[in-house]
């Protein structure tokens, strides 16, 4: 996110994501369980910019499977 009302749009960006997540623990059966962790906050500089405000939202899915190697 860059410019004026960034941590407004960014908040509302990172909720969705959670909110995503939150309707559909499974992936649509996919997966056993979904769940991200805390967003890690990040200012990228920009030469002759504003900087962008980023993050990187690890998820971790948790699955089985019969056969580990195949």
């Amino acid at each position: 996110m860059q410019g004026s009302g960034r941590d407004a749009a960014f908040d509302t960006l990172t909720a969705s994501v959670g909110a995503a997540l939150s309707a559909n623990r499974t992936l649509g059966g996919l997966c056993d369980w979904v769940e991200a962790e805390a967003p890690r906050l990040v200012d990228l500089p920009v030469e002759g910019a504003a900087s962008l405000k980023a993050a990187v939202i690890p998820v971790v899915l948790h699955y089985s499977t019969a056969d580990p190697l195949g």
